[in-house]
């Protein structure tokens, strides 16, 4: 037998029980491009804090996979699903369908970040010869699990576009969406950033970013010098945005105090700052190479604040610390405005049902072809100069 076959592949019902050094070593190998949310340590918070768990919907059935000695050579976060709330690739319709046709959409697997719709790695093979067959492995072992638990499906949601390709061949439908990420062309300043914009989005910008400080101060903390009053403000913001928008926020206040003492050092909170009260606040965390939006929440309306906090600061924070990128959440075209431009996403399905299967697999090819043609058109109609030079403003 070798190397490559020599495998043990386990089902883990908790984080906890798989050491933090063996889970990193395969979710983040390189600082350069590590990914908070993938961390042993965020997906743990998400565990102990209880936001992720008994009477969530969201059951880890994380996959890890040995060597015959005992080595870790791949893990992957997975949880079965009873509900499709948190996972921002919607598949409603698809539960509607198969309900209607008298079958059982519920429950089904989810190989995700819960609540996260972060881009990154899902299936995550430590790196070494064997990389891909690790990855091949995992991702149909979920399968297995998915008949064990009589799942009706695999959702990968988030993955790179390197694992949506090499593991279209193994079963799994494609499926494409968008979001809006700003990237650093190696800029020296937010100046240097706004000369590349068109005259009126740059006007456009710089009006909004004064209305947000003009009766506001802005501040972020970030590190040890994230305080419990800080969480306390900054959970009381989310909790506000949560009922405006969803009606149940998914997060409780333990999560974020885990969060906080076992990742302050990824945490960066900013917020807005009217006299003595905090009225506004807006959670990033930090990755090796992107700054990652991920909450906001307000108690009070002030112009612009939002864009301020969720937008232009973060951008602020790349340029000063080289980063990458600045990503800010799911889906909003009024990002484009922002310096924002279209990204593909990327996830994949497994549909236990071959004539649902064969439904969901036609209007996922159309749908590709959405997603392609409106990107395609909103970058030819970003707010970037058409002739890619600099104003020449300081």
């Amino acid at each position: 037998m070798g190397d490559a076959e020599a495998r043990i592949v386990k089902v883990v019902p908790s984080i906890g029980e798989i050491a933090a050094a063996d889970w990193d070593a395969c979710a983040n190998p390189d600082p350069a491009t590590f990914n908070p949310f993938l961390a042993h340590a965020f997906l743990k918070a998400l565990e102990e804090s209880g936001a992720v768990g008994a009477g969530t919907g969201w059951t880890p059935y994380h996959l890890v996979i040995e060597g015959v000695d005992g080595a870790i050579s791949g893990v992957m976060p997975l949880y079965g699903k009873t509900h499709s709330q948190g996972e921002y690739v919607f598949d409603h319709a698809w539960a509607d369908a198969l309900h209607r046709a008298g079958g059982r959409y519920y429950p089904k697997l989810q190989g995700a970040v819960p609540f996260t719709p972060v881009p990154g790695r899902r299936i995550l093979a430590r790196p070494g010869p064997h990389q891909q067959e690790t990855e091949r492995l995992l991702a149909l072992a979920t399968r297995a699990v998915a008949s064990r638990i009589d799942a009706s499906s695999v959702h990968i949601t988030f993955l790179t576009e390197g694992e949506w390709q090499r593991l279209a061949g193994e079963g799994f439908l494609q499926r494409t969406g968008q979001q809006f990420h700003w990237r650093n062309a190696g800029y020296r300043s937010f100046d240097d950033f706004l000369a590349t914009l068109a005259s009126r989005k740059r006007k456009a910008i710089r009006k909004e970013r004064a209305e947000a400080h003009s009766s506001v101060e802005i501040f972020s903390v970030t590190g040890p010098d994230i305080t419990e009053a800080h969480w306390d403000a900054f959970f009381a913001f989310y909790l506000d945005t949560g009922s405006r928008k969803w009606g149940r926020p998914y997060l409780n206040r333990a999560f974020f105090s885990q969060l906080g003492a076992a990742m302050a050092d990824r945490c960066l909170l900013v917020f807005a700052r009217e006299g003595d009260a905090l009225v506004a606040g807006a959670l990033h965390l930090i990755g090796g190479d992107c700054l990652y939006g991920r909450y906001w929440g307000s108690t009070s309306y002030h112009p612009a604040l939002h864009f301020e906090l969720c937008y232009y600061q973060a951008i602020e924070y790349a340029i000063a610390h080289g980063l990458a990128r600045a990503e800010a959440g799911a889906q909003g075209e009024h990002k484009l405005a922002r310096g924002y431009l279209p990204e593909t996403t990327y996830s994949l399905h497994w549909l236990a049902n071959p004539s649902l299967e064969a439904a969901v697999a036609r209007y996922l090819a159309d749908e590709r072809d959405q997603v392609e043609e409106v990107n395609e058109l909103l970058r030819e109609h970003g707010p970037f100069r058409k002739d890619g030079g600099s104003t020449g403003e300081a």
